[in-house]
């Protein structure tokens, strides 16, 4: 469904991005892991068409990111995308908040919007939080909504780019597994991480270090879980 075929990217002189190349199949549940400025969240936002890259390819679903015809907009809708600031509105309610672009980029009746936000909401727990805004919420709960913001579109892949960084470890481990739930309903995830024990949740762990992929592993015993 993803992949990645010898690319490299550059900051001006610096290269962040060397070489790199890995494939991600429809269905898998991937962790991204290395340390801070190694490259892994540039390489995923290279996957979104977020970052541009000077060489090699990546296609999502059949698609190449980095050629000049693709609709990136079109692309990304298909993609959802969580990050590790949770970059709600919070001045909004949580429904105004996943209803805001429905309403004004997808030009969704109220309605619509309104019913997608619940559904999405229900699917992460959160059904009840409707009604609050973000300063009413936990740093898990907060994410939780985010991610379900990325979800309205019912995207086929989703990218998480540090999405427990700011949460304790109890609540690392409850978002690792709403993810493997959403996996199990059908969605490709890629989470990027720098935190070692949140990748051993994984069954396959891609490592990253100076702009390269070193490792690509299986979790042997999750794997035959």
């Amino acid at each position: 469904m993803i992949t990645i075929s010898n690319v490299s990217k550059w900051y001006g002189t610096m290269q962040v991005l060397k070489n790199c190349s890995t494939e991600v199949t429809k269905g898998e549940v991937v962790v991204v892991c290395g340390p801070s400025g190694s490259g892994k969240s540039t390489l995923i936002k290279c996957v979104n068409g977020l970052e541009p890259f000077e060489e090699g390819t990546i296609t999502v679903d059949g698609i190449s990111v980095g050629d000049r015809k693709t609709d990136l907009p079109k692309l990304r809708a298909r993609i959802g995308m969580v990050f590790q600031q949770f970059n709600l509105f919070p001045h909004l309610s949580v429904l105004r908040n996943l209803t805001i672009a429905q309403r004004t980029v997808l030009k969704r009746p109220q309605a619509q919007a309104e019913e997608q936000a619940r559904a999405v909401l229900s699917r992460v727990g959160l059904l009840d939080k409707l009604h609050e805004y973000p300063s009413r919420l936990s740093g898990g709960q907060q994410q939780r909504v985010a991610i379900a913001r990325a979800l309205i579109n019912e995207p086929a892949i989703l990218l998480a780019d540090e999405p427990t960084g700011n949460l304790d470890s109890t609540t690392s481990r409850d978002i690792m597994a709403l993810f493997d739930t959403l996996n199990s309903a059908g969605h490709t995830i890629v989470v990027v991480t720098h935190e070692h024990d949140i990748a051993q949740h994984a069954r396959r762990i891609i490592t990253f270090r100076d702009g390269r992929v070193v490792e690509d592993e299986r979790n042997e015993a999750l794997a035959a879980a």
